[in-house]
């Protein structure tokens, strides 16, 4: 295998076909995106715009980015990380100490939550550069239990109450500052880092990184004949997933005005997994699609707390179970039996 035969990676031209229908054209599939961009941005105006539908749209784009984090690991090297709750807590402690223990504003404490976040993913990725499947698993595990241990100890960071107070978003813009008091308001920011996340990872997919990453784990021994440095690769995109996630905990520590040790809890890292998961990986907006799913049930349609997490728990075990290729694989076997019928 070469690295111009990767599935993700394809040259397309106008009016080739593959499973599932007919490619567009370059210029239709160009112009999606703006159509596509301006559509969701008007989502929660179309939806009745109330706060409840502000409130849920903000955290999909939140959680839909804390996913983008685990998918890179998981759909590009094909690890499984379990402490990817790590670095969207990370972040949003660092966003916390930043605002209320020191008083930077908020992109002062994006540089921090970054910062900080990128140093733990360092750490933890050259720690575990000779580990694969299940003993990455989990020593990633291990590292998000000691998180939650210190975070929940350490008086600095709030204890087991964690640290509130942390003030307003406020950014600034064309005459002063824009300051998101309502989710109406958060919402335009929110939708913002969503789409630049969402353009990072498809930069990412088509770089000579995203390849190598892809080529590693189709096929590692091809990869280091090829030249490849295995190691290295996996390290640079277990890195850079972590700003990823601590950026949705940037935005949620202000989206919240708190954040306390249950971010570091099973429940966000079942939801970064079926997120990723139930759509199908390697998609471009599956962890959205995903989010939007999981979300819209837990903020629209909530059975109740723990009811929700069974909820969460039973959509990724079936989806392992019953379409590890996710919803996509699902569609793709309907086309199939379609197909030979006709």
């Amino acid at each position: 295998m070469t690295v111009s035969e990767l599935p993700v990676h394809e040259e397309r031209t106008p009016g080739r076909h593959r499973a599932g229908g007919p490619v567009l054209p370059a210029a239709v599939r160009i112009a999606r995106w703006p159509v596509l961009i301006v559509l969701g941005y008007l989502v929660p105006v179309l939806l009745g715009g109330s706060d409840r539908i502000y409130a849920t749209v903000v955290l999909i784009a939140i959680f839909a980015v804390m996913s983008y984090g685990i998918d890179v690991v998981l759909s590009y090297l094909g690890e499984v990380s379990l402490g990817h709750t790590l670095f969207w807590a990370g972040g949003a402690y660092a966003t916390a100490v930043a605002a209320v223990k020191y008083g930077w504003g908020p992109l002062a404490s994006l540089v921090a939550a970054v910062a900080v976040v990128t140093v733990l993913a360092v750490v933890l990725g050259l720690a575990t550069i000779r580990t694969r499947e299940f003993v990455f698993s989990l020593v990633t595990y291990a590292a998000a239990v000691i998180g939650l241990t210190v975070v929940s100890n350490n008086e600095f960071l709030g204890g087991t109450d964690g640290l509130v107070g942390v003030p307003l978003l406020a950014l600034p813009a064309v005459g002063g500052q824009y300051v998101a008091r309502t989710n109406a308001e958060m919402w335009p920011i929110a939708f913002v880092v969503l789409v630049l996340v969402v353009a990072v990872i498809a930069r990412f997919r088509r770089s000579r990184l995203g390849v190598t990453a892809l080529m590693t784990q189709m096929n590692p021994d091809l990869a280091t004949t090829l030249g490849v440095d295995v190691r290295r690769t996996r390290v640079l995109v277990f890195v850079l997933s972590a700003p990823i996630a601590g950026v949705a905990g940037w935005l949620y520590a202000y989206q919240r005005s708190y954040v306390s040790p249950d971010l570091l809890s099973a429940h966000f890292l079942l939801f970064m997994l079926a997120a990723v998961i139930l759509p199908g990986r390697r998609l471009l907006l599956g962890p959205l699609v995903g989010a939007a799913i999981l979300t819209t049930q837990q903020e629209l349609f909530s059975f109740g707390g723990d009811a929700d997490k069974i909820v969460l728990g039973a959509v990724l075990a079936a989806i392992l179970l019953l379409s590890p290729n996710g919803l996509v694989g699902i569609r793709h076997a309907i086309v199939r039996r379609s197909a030979d019928r006709g």
